[in-house]
C-alpha cells in the first residue's frame, strides 16, 4: 500500500519552509528559503512575495516524492497578529501588518480599555502585537481606502486563499489575538459598535485543520496532484510547534527552550490567570490551549559563553551536579511568565569556573519550568502527564537531565519540531485521522525519553525552596 502524504508549510518572518509527512510521521521531503528582507521587514512584508516562495517550493519538495499523487492534504501555518487587508478581488490593499511592528500600540491600548469595558468573557490583552490594533490601526491611517477594503485576513489565510481560491475562513488560533470571543464563537459587539470595524470586514471563524476546500484545479494540474486535495484551515506558528511536539490531548505540555522558554499545553477546562501571564487558545476538539512565554530562555548560553565549546562544558557541568551557586539567567529587566515582574533583575556568579555557571544558569531555567509547571496544576487543578520538549535547549543531555529531575517527571526530546511538521500533522488530523490527538499519536514521535534521576530528585527539590527564597528576597516574588 502506498503511503498518503500531508504538506505543511510555515511562512516565518525571515523565510518558508515546506514539509512533507506520511500517515506515520516519516519525513519525505523538506524545503525552504531565506526571505531577502529590508529595514522595514519587521513592520511589512509582501504577501505575494511569501506565495512566490510558496509556487517554487512546494514543487521543489514534490519533486522528492516517488508518487505525488498522494498527497492527500495541506495545512498553513504563520505568525500570530499579522494582518492583510486585501480587495474584493483578494490581493492585498498594502504589505502585511507584521506582528512585530510596533506602530500600533495606541490602537492596542483602546482595544484593551473597550474590550475591558465590554462583558466579553475572551481575550483582552491587546498589544501592538495583537491582530485587532493593526485592523485599527490600518484604518485610522488609510481612510481613503475603506472602500475598497473587502476583508481583513491573517498570514496563513493569503496563503490558503491561493491555494483554494477561498479567503474568508480563519481558524481560532489566528482570530484569538483578532478579538474573536472562543466562549461564544462570534466576533464581539465592541469590534464594530466601537472600534468602527465593518462586520464584513471580519472572516468567518473555524477549528484549526478543518478542510476549507479543494486545492484550485490550475494549481493541481501544474504541481502534478489530484484535484481532491484538501485545503484545511490554518493555524498560528507557535501552536503549530506545539502540535509537532505531541502536546495536543489533556495532560500534555511542551517546553520549548529557544531564545525565550514558552510553555505549552492541553486542559480541559479554560485556564484563568489573574496576572494576565497566561493566555488560552482554543483545541479543535474544544479544549483549551493555555501557554505562555518567558524572558528566561537559552540566550545567555552564547552571551555568557561566546566562543566556548558547549558540548564539553555541558559535559564537566554534568559531572557537578547540583551545584551549590544560584543563578537566574534572566538578561533583560522584566519577568512575563510564570510571573509577571517588570523590574526583576537576573543574577548569576561571575567569579566560578565556567562549568560551575553554565551548571548553574541550566538550573535557573530549570527553576523557572518547574514554578510554571506548578503554577499551571495550581490554576487548572488538572493533572500534567506528559512533558515533551523542543528547541536549542534540548540538545543538552545534561540540561535535559536537570530538568528532568528538577520537575521529577520524564522529559521527552522530540523528533521534527518545526512548524512546517506541525502544519503537517494538522492536515492529517481532519482528512485522514478523526482528531488532532489522533493524528499526533501516529504521528509524532520522542527521539529520547529522560528519567529523573533518583540521586538528584531530593536535592533539587531543596534547592527549588532556595532559589525561591531568594527571588522572594530580592522582591521579585511577594
Amino acid at each position: 500500500m502506498n503511503s498518503l502524504y500531508f504538506i505543511g508549510i510555515d511562512i516565518g518572518t525571515q523565510g518558508a519552509r515546506v514539509v512533507i509527512l506520511d500517515e506515520t510521521g516519516n519525513q519525505h521531503a523538506a524545503a525552504e528559503e531565506v526571505f531577502q528582507l529590508s529595514g522595514r521587514s519587521r513592520e511589512e512584508q509582501s504577501p505575494v512575495e511569501w506565495w512566490e516562495s510558496c509556487q517554487r517550493l512546494v514543487p521543489a519538495a514534490l519533486a522528492q516524492l516517488p508518487d505525488p499523487q498522494q498527497v492527500k492534504a495541506i495545512a498553513v501555518t504563520s505568525t500570530s497578529g499579522t494582518i492583510i487587508p486585501i480587495d474584493k478581488q483578494y490581493n492585498p490593499l498594502h504589505p502585511a501588518i507584521m506582528y512585530s511592528d510596533p506602530r500600533s500600540a495606541e490602537e492596542a491600548k483602546r482595544c484593551k480599555d473597550v474590550a475591558e469595558r465590554s462583558n466579553v468573557k475572551g481575550y483582552k490583552a491587546f498589544n501592538a502585537s495583537s491582530g485587532l490594533p493593526k485592523m485599527c490601526w490600518y484604518l485610522h491611517h488609510f481612510p481613503e481606502k475603506k472602500e475598497q477594503l473587502h476583508q481583513f485576513i491573517h498570514a496563513a489565510d493569503f496563503i490558503n486563499g491561493r491555494l483554494s481560491g477561498i479567503y474568508e475562513v480563519t481558524d481560532y488560533t489566528n482570530a484569538m489575538k483578532s478579538g474573536y470571543d472562543l466562549h461564544n464563537n462570534s466576533w464581539p459587539a465592541y469590534i464594530t459598535e466601537e472600534l468602527g470595524i465593518r462586520p464584513l470586514w471580519l472572516q468567518k471563524v473555524r477549528p484549526s485543520g478543518e478542510p476549507v476546500a479543494f486545492i484550485l484545479p490550475e494549481l493541481a494540474k501544474q504541481w502534478g496532484l489530484k484535484a481532491d486535495v484538501v485545503i484545511t484551515t490554518g493555524i498560528t506558528d507557535g501552536c503549530a510547534s506545539q502540535v509537532a511536539s505531541g502536546a495536543v490531548s489533556p495532560g500534555q505540555w511542551n517546553t520549548t527552550i529557544g531564545t525565550t522558554l514558552v510553555i505549552k499545553g492541553v486542559t480541559a477546562t479554560e485556564l484563568i490567570d489573574a496576572s494576565g501571564a497566561i493566555y488560552n487558545h482554543r483545541h479543535p476538539s474544544g479544549y483549551w490551549m493555555p501557554g505562555g512565554a518567558s524572558n528566561t530562555g537559552a540566550d545567555w548560553v552564547s552571551s555568557l559563553f561566546e566562543g566556548q565549546d558547549l558540548n564539553e562544558l555541558g559535559k564537566k557541568a554534568g559531572q557537578l551536579l547540583p551545584v551549590e551557586a544560584m543563578a537566574w539567567p534572566l538578561l533583560q529587566r522584566g519577568e512575563r511568565f510564570p510571573f509577571v515582574a517588570p523590574g526583576a533583575r537576573g543574577f548569576w556568579p561571575d567569579d566560578q569556573p565556567a562549568e560551575l555557571i553554565f551548571a548553574a544558569c541550566m538550573e535557573g531555567v530549570a527553576f523557572i519550568e518547574r514554578y510554571a509547571y506548578l503554577q499551571i496544576k495550581r490554576l487548572s487543578g488538572e493533572k500534567i502527564d506528559n512533558i515533551f520538549s523542543a528547541g536549542g535547549g534540548s540538545n543538552s543531555d545534561t540540561w535535559l537531565r536537570i530538568r528532568s529531575a528538577v520537575l521529577n517527571k520524564p522529559v521527552k526530546k522530540m523528533k521534527n519540531v518545526t512548524g512546517a511538521a506541525g502544519a503537517a500533522v494538522l492536515a492529517a488530523s481532519k482528512t485522514h485521522f478523526r482528531s488532532l490527538e489522533e493524528a499526533a499519536a501516529r504521528m509524532v514521535h520522542p527521539e529520547l525519553t529522560v528519567e529523573p534521576d533518583p540521586a538528584l530528585i531530593e536535592p533539587y527539590r531543596k534547592k527549588y525552596q532556595l532559589f525561591i527564597d531568594e527571588l522572594t528576597k530580592r522582591k521579585i516574588l511577594p
